[in-house]
């Protein structure tokens, strides 16, 4: 069997959100790039991010910024988050939904025509940029529309629209390579054939998503099966906060055919309530003692927060 050889200044592994923005980033550099999709392009776990980005623009409320965007997150995570993450999330984040818009994303308007914004469990003010129920969808669509862009602007200058930006899709990486202590490429295979592959780059960027689908139930889909970590761990890499797992707290559970599919957090944004079998609705006794002065704490209070 032939090991076939691929050359790139960076490669991305990884072609959900934050791989295809590495790849954009990488190529307007000026770099050479390749993005390895695990599953067909446009199939990344992003597309579940169904009710929208958080991003303190104040269309909906003038009085939010991102020092308060940053406050909330910090609160939410218990203050156990690494706080320059946060900080600079709060403060980009605004930004990089006008990015999207400037390369062609569709997000929900207000009725004066700015980017609608809707409430989230945690946030002090409406903040969550979206498109209906599909934000996922959209910024995956707006981003694979963008890596064409850059493909046919490449196919213009060099007569090739993948001579510097390519998506190899169902390729799957198995191993980070080094030489002489440095990052040298990756090693992987092609999921239909089984034919070997070889990514000569000196930079790598991993951006595989996380373990859920470790779990037998999960809205998680196929491809999130830790792969990421296992590439850094085994490449000399550190994991940090392992004892943190992302998951999304409402789902499907009946029939069985549903089980797992996300419900987005907006139903609760927008007025939906958690009970238990007993009808009870049961989240007053865990509101965190950070929150207790923002969250309303019995089912009277908060009927008469929603009416006023």
């Amino acid at each position: 069997m032939t090991l076939q050889r691929q050359k790139y200044d960076v490669l991305v592994i990884g072609a959900g959100g934050a791989g295809l923005r590495a790849a954009v980033e990488a190529r307007e550099a000026g770099l050479s790039v390749a993005i390895i999709c695990k599953s067909l392009f446009g199939k990344a776990h992003t597309v579940m991010a169904e009710g929208g980005a958080a991003a303190s623009m104040g269309n909906v409320n003038d009085n939010d910024n991102w020092m308060v965007h940053f406050r909330d997150t910090m609160r939410g995570g218990k203050f156990l988050n690494h706080y320059r993450m946060a900080e600079l999330h709060a403060k980009e984040a605004p930004d990089r939904i006008w990015e999207l818009e400037m390369w062609g994303a569709l997000f929900d308007r207000t009725k004066e025509g700015k980017i609608s914004q809707r409430n989230f469990g945690g946030h002090e003010y409406p903040r969550l940029a979206h498109v209906g129920d599909r934000t996922g969808l959209e910024l995956i669509r707006t981003m694979q529309q963008k890596i064409v862009q850059l493909q046919q602007k490449d196919g213009r200058e060099f007569g090739d629209m993948e001579a510097k930006i390519k998506v190899f899709a169902e390729c799957t990486i198995t191993e980070i390579l080094k030489e002489n202590g440095k990052i040298a490429g990756a090693y992987g295979y092609w999921r239909e054939t089984g034919e070997e592959i070889l990514f000569e780059a000196p930079a790598v960027v991993i951006a595989t998503g996380g373990v859920g689908k470790t779990f037998k139930i999960t809205s998680n889909s196929w491809e999130g099966t830790g792969d990421g970590h296992a590439l850094a761990l085994k490449a000399g890499a550190n994991l940090v906060d392992m004892e943190f797992l992302q998951f999304h707290p409402t789902g499907m559970v009946w029939p069985p055919s549903v089980r797992g599919i996300l419900v987005t957090e907006s139903v609760r944004g927008e007025g939906g309530i958690l009970t238990n079998s007993e009808g009870e609705r049961f989240m007053f006794k865990y509101i965190p003692d950070v929150f207790k002065d923002k969250y309303a704490d019995n089912e009277a209070e908060a009927d008469r927060w929603y009416e006023d």
